[in-house]
């Protein structure tokens, strides 16, 4: 059974102030996220350092026991969000991984901190996905680019939170001091949002038919899989993921065994790029996707493509130089080019899917990009580094080494953007029912 809007579905869109208030939230929602993910990567030589732990076994700890459950986690949860109250999901999935965070900072051994990782990756699991669905339903399709841009100014504020904040509160308290601090937000976060946002009407913006039953992990999948254009814009986030986030990851130890920093030092060097550079390239990149020179989504994959080749040409300089001073500029052209990608991605998916899969595409997404950011690079790096050190013992010239092995997977995301080009504007039209160009539903 299908049920087809009403005309006044169309007539009665979300209030503006309603929409933006709840693209505000689950903003801070992705802010929490970001932050309490990845300051692990601020205090990364500190926890190294005091557990006794190899690169490889760093890498494994920190990295890919949040990817673990984090991937495993995130398709039955996007099922949940595809189905039920998206709304409720993202509240207790707030709480959780908030709650674990705290935990983390209460560990006193590795098996602690590796049980709170795992916590972590559980509950950040329903995050993204259902902030990005309800996304879908306060903005039309036209505007979902512009609307995930904003939405993702969530990862530049949050890096900025966990390299500086999380910097700095581990110079003067300790490590563990970082994860009670920024953890303990996130629960009165979720119980704001549980109280203050509605669930909206499911597809009320799209001119498609949606059906009552939510269709099936394997049914949402092969769907995907005859949208070419959706594939490939996922591979290439996930490989743009795979290389920025994936040096990023490494880059507060790097500084630190390179050039003799401390964790707040470190922090020092790169935050502000986050803060500042990452947000003025989204909220440039949200500008700019409101230009009706944009409408036509092909547009918005060239200039990702082209923006991400030039971020890796400027990362292989940074991380082969031997110069702090000749570096730190470059990171300015680096740092905002992780973030470049991330909402146009989000919305051109939510563009490509079809009203009841969109929680499962974001969890492909997901997938595939936290297998490569979190699981591969982690690893790999640790792994390339001990390889590289002296007697195995790793050191900066080994993490350099390791590193510069990353650094061409820009390139082939930038391939991936290209290529999805070829069949985006038709693969649009047959999700949305909405034909490229026409008007906005305001």
């Amino acid at each position: 059974m299908t049920r087809q809007h009403s005309p006044s579905d169309e007539r009665n869109p979300p209030a503006v102030l309603t929409r933006w208030y709840v693209l505000f939230m689950m903003c801070l929602v992705y802010t929490l996220s970001i932050t309490d993910r990845y300051m692990i990567s601020t205090v990364l030589e500190p926890i190294r350092l005091e557990l006794h732990l190899t690169d490889s076994g760093i890498g494994f700890l920190t990295g890919v026991s949040l990817a673990l459950f984090y991937v495993v986690m995130g398709f039955p949860l996007s099922y949940l969000i595809d189905k039920n109250n998206r709304r409720n999901i993202i509240a207790v999935c707030l709480v959780a991984w908030s709650a674990m965070t705290v935990f983390c900072g209460l560990a006193a051994n590795y098996w602690q901190l590796l049980l709170s990782r795992i916590g972590v990756g559980v509950g950040e699991a329903g995050g993204t996905p259902g902030a990005n669905s309800i996304i879908s339903d306060y903005f039309p399709v036209s505007h979902r680019p512009m609307a995930t841009t904003i939405f993702s100014l969530g990862a530049p504020i949050g890096a900025w939170a966990a390299a500086s904040i999380a910097g700095h509160i581990a110079d003067s308290m300790g490590w563990r001091a970082a994860f009670l601090w920024l953890g303990a937000p996130g629960l009165l976060v979720g119980l704001l949002i549980y109280f203050t946002v509605k669930e909206p009407e499911r597809g009320r913006l799209d001119a498609k038919e949606i059906g009552e039953i939510t269709p099936s992990f394997v049914e949402s999948m092969r769907y995907l899989w005859t949208q070419r254009s959706a594939v490939h814009v996922m591979l290439g986030s996930a490989l743009t993921a795979l290389w920025g986030w994936g040096l990023m990851w490494w880059t507060p130890a790097f500084l630190m065994r390179n050039y003799d920093l401390t964790a707040g030092q470190a922090g020092d060097v790169t935050a502000n790029i986050h803060l500042y550079g990452g947000s003025a390239a989204t909220v440039f990149t949200g500008w700019l996707l409101t230009r009706k020179s944009m409408m036509d989504p092909r547009r918005i994959v060239w200039l990702m493509g082209t923006w991400v080749g030039i971020g890796t040409i400027a990362s292989f300089f940074i991380y082969r130089s031997h110069d702090l001073k000749l570096i730190t500029p470059l990171f300015w052209v680096f740092i905002p080019a992780i973030y470049f990608y991330i909402g146009p991605c989000f919305g051109l998916l939510l563009n490509l899917a079809e009203p009841r899969m969109r929680g499962q595409f974001c969890a492909a997404t997901l997938f595939v990009a936290n297998v490569g950011n979190l699981i591969i690079a982690p690893q790999l790096v640790g792994f390339l580094s001990d390889f590289f050190a002296p007697h195995h013992v790793a050191t900066g010239e080994s993490l350099r080494l390791a590193m510069l092995c990353l650094v061409p997977t820009g390139l082939w995301a930038t391939f991936h953007y290209f290529w999805s080009a070829r069949s985006l504007v038709a693969d649009q039209e047959r999700a949305t029912g909405v034909k490229v160009g026409a008007p906005a539903v305001r």
